[in-house]
């Protein structure tokens, strides 16, 4: 069973249901029964025409299930409507799933899962096991986001920053389970990259694919968080680099500039980089300039200010840091780092110690424990 086939095909076979006027709830159940039918049969007898046979067997399904509802019996004269099985005209719905998945009355967890089921082709099971959820419980949150999103009718532009920040969420989870999630929204990436032309789609598959060629080498064998000046740059993926600066390069060159592309820049940067020694920290202080601009978000003006402190040294660092709310995530931890750049080690191992305690995640929380621990080791100036 080629599941890449399946995978790829479930977009254009659910926007033919919608198209053909089954509601997305209805049609995206028709098309799961109609991808479990193809596991069932396809190995002893593949069709010559996979979409189409999917689309056959998903619309006979959704038909199956309109009749036996009483709910829905003013739509019965959809039975009446079946075309004739046949090749099936190519058109693309891909982008219009993901406006759909990403409606802003979905939330942003909502918005995730399903636009890996009806977009990506994940079951639920899948799903529920990248997220370490029980499958009954994505089970909800999907058929709550399906219900929300039944009945919306398309009919003007959608909003390509939140389909993006949805990319980027699903991005952010990594990996766990059986489906490597980081791999998924690159994938994903690329699809809605083929059929809309936006140089923040662009900044971002560039971006995904600058940060997922470190991926190897950002932990060390026992698990144990490696930062980015101590990763083996030898190990990284010179070929995702690569094209993920190409695509940047030439969105850049549209001089319409995006938080995606402004964050591709800062990691092409290091990326460039040969050693951490060589990075040009001046340049990705501008480039932090530029985002801060776009996004006014304080979370990159603590990231500036790390860069700052490489750039300007430790005690600019601070000052910049000074500037910033101390309740942020992270602030502690780079106010140790910037301390301890400064030479001050007392303050750095204590406020290492501090941020331990703040961690979000038992990986972060290890990694900033062996940093304070580190510095009680060493004398003080």
């Amino acid at each position: 069973m080629d599941e890449a086939l399946l995978r790829s095909l479930t977009p254009g076979v659910l926007g033919i249901l919608v198209r053909r006027g089954a509601d997305f709830a209805a049609a995206e159940d028709a098309v799961q029964d109609a991808l479990v039918e193809a596991v069932r049969v396809w190995p002893a007898d593949p069709p010559r025409d996979p979409k189409g046979w999917l689309v056959t067997v998903a619309w006979r399904r959704f038909l199956d299930a309109t009749r036996a509802d009483t709910a829905r019996r003013r739509r019965e004269d959809l039975v009446d409507e079946e075309p004739e099985p046949g090749p099936v005209p190519s058109v693309d719905d891909t982008l219009r799933l993901y406006f759909l998945c990403a409606h802003p009355s979905l939330t942003p967890s909502s918005a995730v899962a399903l636009t890996l089921r009806a977009v990506g082709g994940l079951t639920t099971r899948q799903i529920a096991r990248a997220y370490l959820v029980p499958e009954a419980t994505m089970a909800q949150r999907i058929s709550r986001a399906k219900r929300t999103v039944s009945g919306v009718r398309l009919d003007r532009p959608g909003d390509v920053a939140t389909v993006l920040r949805v990319l980027y969420l699903v991005f952010n989870e990594g990996y766990s389970g059986d489906v490597d999630l980081a791999a998924e929204a690159i994938r994903l990436t690329r699809q809605l990259a083929a059929v809309i032309d936006h140089p923040e789609v662009a900044g971002l598959l560039a971006l995904m694919l600058l940060h997922h060629a470190r991926r190897a080498t950002r932990t060390a064998p026992d698990g144990s968080l490696v930062p980015l000046a101590e990763q083996d740059r030898d190990r990284w993926d010179t070929g995702a680099i690569a094209e993920g600066v190409g695509i940047l390069q030439t969105a850049l060159a549209r001089d319409r500039l995006g938080e995606f592309q402004a964050q591709a820049a800062i990691a092409a940067l290091h990326a460039d980089a040969p050693t951490a020694g060589e990075t040009d920290w001046v340049q990705i202080v501008e480039w932090y300039d530029e985002l801060a601009r776009l996004t006014d978000n304080p979370v990159v003006r603590l990231n500036r200010a790390v860069a700052v402190g490489e750039a300007d040294g430790p005690r600019a660092g601070l000052a910049a840091l000074a500037e910033l709310d101390d309740s942020l995530p992270r602030h502690t931890a780079v106010a140790a780092y910037l301390h301890e750049r400064d030479g001050d080690l007392a303050t750095a191992a204590r406020l290492y110690a501090e941020a331990a305690r703040k961690a979000s995640s038992l990986t972060e929380r290890d990694h900033l424990t062996r940093q304070a621990a580190r510095l009680n080791t060493r004398p003080s100036r």
